[in-house]
């Protein structure tokens, strides 16, 4: 329920001893000091722990088998560096000793066309090649950087590690995700149905609350209660709402209360709620306010306890460090094949806007009244990156699938209201008939950063999910 944190990796220095010496020294320096830059925390071997701090033989392995033991609720995934050919077994002996299973990242320095002497010839480039043969023998699933051999200081080198920094973050925060249900799913919705057990097999565990226990803690707040108060007052300075009636923002500010305590309580990291249409019938209310500020706050919350939804919300905001949204695909763009118009009753995080304000739900109103519909985020989003995502659990074959793509928001017009954005896909009718082909939701997760690359490493290379890949 925070920003992302640093990221930290256990490093493997690989090395082969009929090799120059001076590479790994050089090497390893090098590589450190791209991680310094980046902020990235390290465990490793020293000079003092092993010849070079580096890992080529069944000693070696132990030792580092062991820091990375020590270490290892710090260790968020494992970067095999190879200066030289390297000690393929003494990598996978490493990680096996080490109790991890954590994403690993396989990196090799290249030989220079001027340096093929005996005292400046690396070969890790078939090194590489037998590293990456014994972790698939042990069975360890690893990531390779986007040119088989690259130098730690170059701009490829630095992108893929940032790459590989969101994956950290993706299966760290997935494997251990808490997710709150709050009310029952709207009876007409049967797309957001899921299978707990199928999220609960990758480590994402699902806990629930009846909107009647969240309708009865709120009737036992007063309305001069200090915590109300306050939120009030955040609500209130979060987003313009000289439209709304004052008992409305009240109410607002009771259910904030009492979600956040309830999430407290259980240290939940994200959470999806009913909506509609209980809480106008029997509050007053629409929550769409308090789910965008808590997504604002990094604590990601979906419409229509669209469970699989809040947790495509929450690997995204992982993977990129942006707050997230859920969306509807809902409109065709005129005769534009490759945009469409995303929409929601007003439940965005407010940086996805430029000028926000709290309006009511409009749809609804027209069958449950305005008075009972204030509490929406009215907004458009400017143009800029597009990230989108959606998990949903298969049921029907027992396993997870996910799609994932980059997009662009764009700045065409369109009047409407609500949480609103125009994106341009390239592809976009080929990405709706897998959508409607697959049995996917008409609910996906967005964000304002470009993340399928990593979300699509993350699912698949480290969960085992099917993913597809919209290019």
């Amino acid at each position: 329920m925070s920003t992302p944190s640093k990221i930290t990796l256990g490093v493997i220095v690989g090395n082969r001893d009929f090799f120059p010496d001076v590479l790994i020294t050089e090497g390893r320096s090098s590589l450190l000091a791209v991680l310094d830059e980046m902020n990235i925390g390290v465990v490793t071997l020293t000079p003092e722990d092993t010849p070079y701090g580096a890992v080529e033989t069944w000693e070696h392995a132990k030792k580092c088998g062991a820091l990375f033991h020590e270490h290892a609720r710090e260790i968020d995934g494992i970067l095999v560096s190879l200066p030289n050919f390297g000690d393929e077994k003494g990598v996978a002996e490493s990680i096996k000793l080490s109790g991890l299973h954590v994403p690993i990242l396989v990196q090799a320095f290249p030989d220079d066309l001027d340096k093929f002497n005996l005292e400046r010839r690396r070969d890790a480039f078939c090194g590489k090649i037998s590293v990456c043969n014994n972790l698939y023998q042990y069975d360890y699933p690893f990531s390779v950087t986007s040119e088989h051999t690259v130098y730690p200081n170059t701009d490829a080198f630095k992108a893929d590690l940032a790459k590989f920094v969101g994956v950290c973050r993706v299966v760290r925060g997935m494997k251990s995700a808490r997710l709150g249900s709050i009310g029952a799913r709207p009876n007409n919705f049967n797309t957001t149905r899921f299978s707990e057990k199928l999220l609960q097999s990758f480590g994402i565990s699902v806990q629930s609350i009846d909107l009647s226990q969240i309708l009865g803690m709120i009737g036992k707040l007063p309305d001069d209660d200090a915590r109300v108060r306050a939120k009030l007052d955040t609500v209130m300075a979060y987003v313009p709402t000289q439209q709304v009636p004052a008992p409305a923002l009240v109410r607002q500010a009771k259910l904030g209360v009492v979600i956040e305590d309830w999430m407290n309580d259980l240290d939940l990291d994200a959470t999806a709620i009913q909506c509609w249409d209980s809480l106008q019938h029997n509050y007053g209310v629409n929550v769409c306010t308090i789910m965008s500020l808590m997504s604002e706050k990094f604590m990601p919350s979906a419409c229509e306890v669209d469970i699989t939804g809040t947790a495509s919300m929450y690997a995204l905001q992982l993977a990129t460090g942006h707050p997230a949204a859920l969306v509807d695909w809902n409109n065709n763009y005129g005769s534009d094949p490759d945009q469409c118009v995303l929409f929601h009753c007003g439940n965005w995080a407010k940086s996805f806007f430029g000028e926000v304000k709290m309006a009511n739900a409009e749809i609804l109103a027209t069958t449950l009244g305005t008075e009972n519909t204030y509490g929406t985020v009215a907004g458009r989003t400017p143009a800029g990156p597009f990230g989108f995502a959606r998990i949903t659990t298969d049921d029907k074959h027992g396993k997870i699938r996910a799609y994932v793509g980059n997009g662009a928001f764009v700045d065409d017009p369109l009047d409407t209201f609500g949480s609103r954005a125009v994106v341009r896909v390239d592809g976009l009718q080929d990405l709706l008939r897998y959508i409607c082909k697959n049995g996917f939701e008409h609910h996906a997760a967005m964000t304002t950063a470009y993340a399928a690359d990593v979300l699509a490493e993350a699912f698949e290379t480290y969960f085992g999910w099917e993913t597809y890949r919209h290019r």
